[in-house]
């Protein structure tokens, strides 16, 4: 990896992901994690002091990325939930079947690049009573916003770590085997409509 992807990027992921909106949304959903749980996309840690103890056994977090790993490590320091950090991809969880209670995904599945075997993965590892707890930024509701998305996201992309701004999340969730039990979309405030058109919801395995 470049020392762009490695020493500068995870600097401008990690601020640009725990803006005070995109906090907020985290606030409100990670809570919603429960049992052993896959974070996918753990990034810097941005998530972890938002569980709840009380509720979840373990963490798994998964993260491609050496220099977010990096800051990962230092988030996980004195954590009281026990937390396993893995070099791994969305597209290859090195994770058993059907042993997972609760698959993170926050911030994340704009970035993967192969998001369908990702989902697919994500299906795979979760126990058939388990669930998805979700909030990603994707293709805006408003045809006009969405036309800007289009143009954006070639230079977006190769900015932001091949982050993609069109992708309709919840879609995507639903034809990857998820049944959405909870949804809502809109825009954060204070933010980009272009970038700022966020999916929450909770899911579970069809």
């Amino acid at each position: 990896m470049g020392f762009y992807s490695e020493r500068i990027l995870p600097n401008l992921i990690a601020c640009a992901c725990g803006t005070r909106p995109i906090l907020k949304q985290r606030r409100l959903m990670v809570p919603e994690a429960r049992g052993r749980v896959l974070e996918v996309g753990m990034g810097s840690g941005t998530n972890l002091p938002f569980y709840d103890p009380q509720s979840v056994t373990g963490i798994v977090g998964v993260e491609p990325s050496a220099g977010m790993r990096t800051k990962a490590r230092r988030a996980i320091a004195g954590q009281a939930i026990p937390v396993e950090l893995i070099d791994a991809p969305g597209e290859a969880l090195p994770v058993e079947d059907r042993s997972i209670d609760t698959v993170l995904l926050t911030f994340t599945l704009c970035t993967i690049p192969d998001f369908q075997l990702a989902l697919s993965e994500m299906r795979r590892v979760l126990k058939p009573e388990g669930r998805l707890v979700f909030v990603e930024h994707g293709l805006a509701r408003d045809a006009g916003i969405a036309r800007w998305q289009h143009r954006i996201e070639p230079v977006w992309k190769a900015i932001g770590g091949g982050c993609h701004l069109t992708r309709p999340m919840d879609k995507l969730i639903a034809e990857a085997g998820f049944r959405i039990d909870r949804l809502e979309a809109d825009y954060l405030p204070g933010t980009p409509k272009f970038s700022g058109y966020v999916y929450k919801g909770l899911a579970g395995v069809r």
